[in-house]
């Protein structure tokens, strides 16, 4: 075991010591030392719970015979950053979260590792060190959040946070009272947990069980049942089994594996921010990723379960509807899957949905009858964006899957926001936000405000909004994002002027800017990169070294 070089023989006598001053027996340290890496903070819904399940895992392991070793990772709350500096610290944050587990195991020549996250950059960070290490490794999720109920009709449905970012808007327009918003504002977050929807936090514990790297229940069960618990500490349990196997994230996270992510990220219709999440998570594993694998396993994969934002459904409701054990198996019925992959319950995808039960036709549809007959997903290119930008096409209106009008351009989030706000924005434009990117926010901030603004003032069918930054999971409408290269590289979204024409068409995968090449190439030789926006500090540093939102954000 490799944590036999802190701990076995003479010349290792101090190490002992110091691990006995931590109150480890001679027992305990003889045995594999299993790293818990606990996200637990009391500043994220998502995370308040998890000291409670990092305890089941503890009992996991030592039933098993291991030990237990915990360590702390950091979390933002995408939420509570949205709209202000501290969302460019979200996307950023990911390096350091899998900077720090592989310091971490490596420093502590711990055995095997069970990760403990719930939110946004959590999961896929985690996931990164999985793959980075290699050492066996499992997740167990905080799990999502319980839907709210609109308190101002009993029988109105359930509610949740992009209720409350979208009655903003409402207010704005005019159509709710601020009375009405502290209502929902109360009601749309009733327990702790991952916001209730598929947004990216419940996108990617749900992708993490679909590549194999969480037990069945991992992406779904609700963060208040007790079945969360069982699951965590048979996750404790799991882990030595995988141990003693040898069985790795190299031998989970393979080309099929991603294969099997994205198909099942097409049928749920997941956030667009997994796209960045799978390409840097596929960079540390040795498994190729391009960006046009989305429009080809789109095409073969029908989206099956109409979720919040884009539905009225949330993850409770897929949870009691099967999961996505029984999403696997629908999709496995039709030949979308590769049932061969190994996974964490050490059998394979085929065996572990051999026990699944049949889908609830409510919540998971069946291939003949889905929502939209492609999947949740799209990468439009052209002379817009020569590299790829994302949109969520299930959560499009149907009359915006085609749209043209004129760029009205704003140079940072805050001013878009305002000027939607403020009522300047008309029927038919198209927002482009810019310098927003990896590199030019620095941080790639996501825009929930804005667009939840856009959709709480029933602009969502009439409006579009483009930018080189991102958008929340539980962003709805024309959102589209990721636009590359971005502008502070010089993107041709930093040559858009106002008026500017652009043309989207989600169909055909196309979007593009209405000037011509010479009109465009006299407005590059005059343009200049802007100064920095952040000049010290981690954002300094990020800025200098991340690539890409094509190639999944990454440092370079």
């Amino acid at each position: 075991m490799k944590s036999e070089q802190v701990k076995q023989g003479v010349e290792r006598a101090p190490h002992r010591a110091l691990l006995k001053a931590c109150g480890y027996t001679d027992h305990e340290i003889r045995r594999p030392l299993i790293g818990i890496a606990n996200s637990a903070n009391t500043v994220i819904p998502g995370h308040v719970h998890l000291n409670t399940l990092a305890e089941a895992v503890k009992a996991g392991i030592y039933m098993a015979g291991g030990t237990p070793v915990e360590f702390g990772i950091i979390g933002v709350c995408d939420g509570i950053a949205m709209n202000h500096e501290g969302m460019k610290y979200s996307l950023a944050s990911r390096e350091l979260i899998a900077d720090s587990v592989e310091i971490m195991a490596k420093a502590h020549s711990l055995d095997a590792l069970v990760m403990i996250p719930n939110c946004d950059k959590i999961v896929p960070g985690m996931l990164m060190a999985a793959a980075r290490l290699d050492l066996p490794t499992i997740f167990v999720s905080g799990g999502p959040m319980l839907a709210g109920r609109d308190p101002r009709n009993a029988g109105a449905g359930k509610i949740d946070l992009i209720t409350v970012f979208e009655a903003v808007g409402a207010v704005k327009a005019g159509r709710m009272n601020e009375g009405e918003l502290a209502a929902i504002e109360d009601a749309a977050c009733p327990t702790c947990g991952s916001c209730a929807g598929m947004f990216t936090a419940n996108s990617m514990n749900c992708l993490t069980e679909a590549i194999g790297m969480g037990l069945p229940g991992n992406g779904t069960i609700p963060a208040v049942m007790a079945a969360r618990t069982r699951l965590a500490k048979q996750a404790g349990m799991q882990i030595l089994s995988l141990w003693e196997k040898n069985i790795t994230p190299s031998r989970i996270m393979t080309p099929e594996a991603f294969g099997n992510a994205l198909a099942v990220d097409m049928a749920l219709g997941c956030s667009t921010n997994t796209v960045l999440h799978l390409a840097a998570i596929a960079r540390e594993a040795g498994v190729p990723f391009e960006l046009d694998q989305i429009n080809t396993i789109s095409g073969q994969t029908p989206h099956l379960c109409s979720l919040s934002p884009g539905g009225i459904h949330h993850i409770e409701d897929l949870d009691r509807a099967g999961g996505i054990q029984a999403v696997l198996k629908l999709l496995a019925a039709a030949g979308r899957i590769d049932e061969t992959c190994i996974t964490a319950t050490g059998c394979t995808v085929g065996e572990n949905i051999a026990a699944a039960r049949d889908a609830d036709p409510e919540v998971i549809r069946s291939l003949d009858n889905p929502y939209h007959a492609t999947g949740g997903l799209a990468v439009l290119r052209g002379n817009l964006a020569p590299d790829g930008c994302v949109v969520k096409q299930t959560a499009v209106r149907p009359e915006m899957m085609r749209h043209k009008g004129p760029a009205r351009v704003f140079e940072s989030e805050e001013e878009a926001t305002a000027a939607i706000l403020g009522g300047r924005i008309q029927a038919g434009d198209v927002v482009v936000v810019r310098y927003e990117g990896p590199k030019g926010g620095p941080g790639m901030r996501e825009m929930l405000t804005p667009t939840s603004a856009i959709a709480g003032m029933q602009l969502d069918g009439q409006v579009a909004l483009l930018t080189d930054g991102r958008f929340s999971g539980g962003t709805r409408g024309a959102a589209i994002g990721h636009i590359s290269p971005e502008a502070a590289q010089g993107g041709p979204i930093a040559l858009v002027q106002e008026g500017d024409i652009i043309t989207i068409d989600i169909p055909a995968k196309a979007i593009s800017l209405e000037v011509d090449e010479q009109q465009l190439e006299t407005r590059r030789k005059t343009w200049q990169p802007p100064a920095p926006r952040v000049t010290k500090g981690y954002l300094a540093r990020y800025a200098g070294a991340v690539g890409s939102a094509a190639g999944g954000a990454v440092f370079e």
